[in-house]
């Protein structure tokens, strides 16, 4: 069943063999597929993870993975400095702060039995992850501007009845 949101829906389309095509608002499944989104849910401690610059959250990390809770406990001090997180549109940065100091206690009481530490380490790792995807990309890899596509941009034939041809990007393109 596909889920909504915003009355359009958005998701991959299974189709027999299993190959997949990203589905656009209002565009016909190819070969009857099935609409399907696949979304993690967070839950409110991991939602309060802050997005930090990138050697930040390396630092955090490295903390986190020899001194377990420490890394987070730091980290939730960068939400007091501005540090970005899901969590803080909804609860407000005083609760994202205390969440993450939360998490840090968790992570160094149960570090006697192992648990903690292996949560401080994917913590650390989840922070490098969204230092990651939030960074800006380099000015030499800007190679085109972001467009809008629409469904009726693609045409042309490919395996299996799936056709594509990228006309947003007009010459620079030949697939």
């Amino acid at each position: 069943m596909a889920q909504k949101e915003g009355g359009t829906e958005h998701g991959r389309v299974k189709t027999g063999d299993n190959l997949g095509a990203k589905a656009m608002a209002g565009a016909p499944t190819a070969g009857g597929g099935v609409v399907v989104e696949v979304r993690e849910k967070k839950g409110p401690l991991r939602a309060a993870i802050p997005t930090m610059p990138f050697p930040l959250a390396v630092i955090c990390l490295f903390l986190n993975t020899f001194i377990p809770g420490l890394g987070t406990f730091i980290s939730a001090f960068t939400v007091l400095c501005g540090a970005r997180s899901e969590l803080i549109s909804e609860r407000g940065v005083c609760c994202v702060f205390w969440l993450n100091v939360a998490a840090a206690l968790i992570q160094i009481l149960t570090a006697v039995i192992m648990v903690g530490w292996i949560m401080s380490i994917f913590w650390g790792m989840d922070m490098v992850i969204l230092a990651i995807s939030d960074a800006p990309i380099p000015q030499a890899v800007r190679v085109f501007p972001r467009c809008q596509c629409r469904p009726q941009d693609y045409s042309g034939s490919l395996p299996d009845g799936l056709t594509i041809t990228l006309k947003t990007l007009g010459d620079l393109y030949t697939l």
